[in-house]
């Protein structure tokens, strides 16, 4: 992850707000977001009044969307897709806690004809893909319609990371590194700003299983 910058304050300002801006700068995107809720009280209010000024936004003090989109790191080249958008759908690829598995596995699971265990797909099912060490993967063209949640694919593009079962393959389990954690919320939010209408999901809230493995509509609730 790249760190935050550093972002200028007036002068009679930097006295005030020396500790609480180093503490952001120093901050992860990950712990920001955790420690949204005690962002919001009203003592960090002028703090962030100040940098929502220096970053053109809406200098009312609340850290919405639109603030903690500026203080996460953002990924770059995202392709918008030519469909149209009105969901955002997390997904697990259902593997063993610890175990790597890169784009050109799942692609090779996906296109496999049905008569070698394969799904006999077209093209791997998912549009990104997040590995253990939190890097970010395109899959299939955003411009076409992903095969990840039956009944919703037309209008949503589809993000998965590596991972979602304990060591024995047996159990769901929320496996995301802390990396993986950090690298999927800055994706969402990229995400998110290219699809402002769409809507986060986990695949659980569709079908009768466990996947993400995790609540993803309670977690990212707020983006």
């Amino acid at each position: 992850m790249r760190p935050l910058k550093i972002f200028k304050i007036k002068p009679e300002e930097r006295l005030q707000s020396a500790v609480v801006l180093s503490v952001i700068v120093s901050l992860n995107a990950l712990f920001i977001y955790r420690m949204h809720d005690l962002f919001m009280q009203p003592g960090f209010g002028p703090y962030w009044k100040t940098f929502q000024r220096e970053h053109g936004l809406t200098a009312d003090g609340l850290v919405g969307p639109a603030t903690l989109a500026k203080l996460l790191p953002t990924i770059t080249g995202l392709k918008k897709s030519r469909r149209t958008i009105t969901e955002i759908i997390v997904h697990c690829t259902a593997t063993p806690e610890g175990k790597d598995y890169t784009v050109a596995d799942i692609r090779r699971w996906h296109t496999l004809p049905v008569s070698k265990g394969g799904r006999g797909w077209s093209d791997i099912g998912y549009h990104y893909i997040v590995y253990r060490d939190g890097s970010v993967h395109e899959g299939r063209d955003v411009n076409i319609s992903g095969a990840h949640c039956t009944g919703h694919n037309a209008r949503s593009i589809g993000v998965v990371y590596v991972g979602g079962m304990d060591t024995r393959n047996k159990e769901a389990k929320d496996t995301r590194t802390e990396v993986q954690k950090a690298a999927l919320l800055s994706l969402l939010f990229d995400l998110r700003k290219i699809y402002p209408q769409a809507k986060i999901h986990g695949h659980r809230d569709f079908a009768a299983k466990a996947c993400p493995s995790f609540d993803a509509t309670q977690e990212y609730r707020r983006i």
